[in-house]
């Protein structure tokens, strides 16, 4: 049974996303030989999340795969884009959390995660500080591009100080030229 479980999970893996259709297929017959399979309920979960944008339905499969096995690392980034695009913010929080203490997840990508929460929170200075953490944990060269890219998109949406101080100081001189008139 173990092959013909296997066999479905790689035509739904090879399948997604370009041919929906055959992955779902594929991924029903591997939930029949197995419902409880974490690489199943995974892709499943992000069939509804990415393409159906149900989230809700997405979040239960994600929630099954992990409490089969805690460990199928690939589920937490996956699980934690769609917390994040449901506003979950609290429970994204604690599962990045979560997530950072096992062995073997991908600390870059989920410091990233936690900065884009952050950013979602409008705490722009906190998201920039998780970022310089997802740096110190990123191997490689493509991920670096992408932290740096979020750094600037926040830096961009931070408020303008500078201006805040040239305005006041125009403020101040203007008045002080008028009472220089009268």
């Amino acid at each position: 049974m173990g092959n013909l479980l296997d066999k479905y999970l790689f035509q739904a893996l090879d399948a997604y996303p370009y041919n929906l259709e055959e992955a779902v297929e594929s991924l029903n017959y591997a939930l029949s030989y197995d419902d409880k399979n974490p690489v199943a309920l995974c892709l499943m979960g992000q069939i509804y999340a990415e393409n159906l944008r149900n989230y809700e339905t997405a979040k239960e499969y994600y929630q099954q795969a992990l409490a089969e096995d805690i460990y199928a690392l690939d589920v937490y980034p996956k699980y934690i884009n769609v917390l994040l695009w449901n506003e979950d913010y609290n429970e994204a929080e604690k599962l990045i959390d979560f997530a950072l203490t096992l062995k073997g997840t991908d600390k870059a990508v989920l410091y990233m995660q936690k900065g884009i929460l952050f950013e979602q929170k409008k705490a722009y200075k906190k998201a920039l500080k998780v970022l310089k953490n997802a740096k110190v944990h990123t191997y490689n060269n493509y991920l670096i591009s992408d932290i740096e890219g979020d750094e600037k998109r926040i830096k961009d949406k931070m408020p303008k100080k500078k201006k805040k101080k040239k305005e006041n100081k125009t403020n101040k001189t203007s008045k002080k030229s008028k009472k220089k008139t009268k």
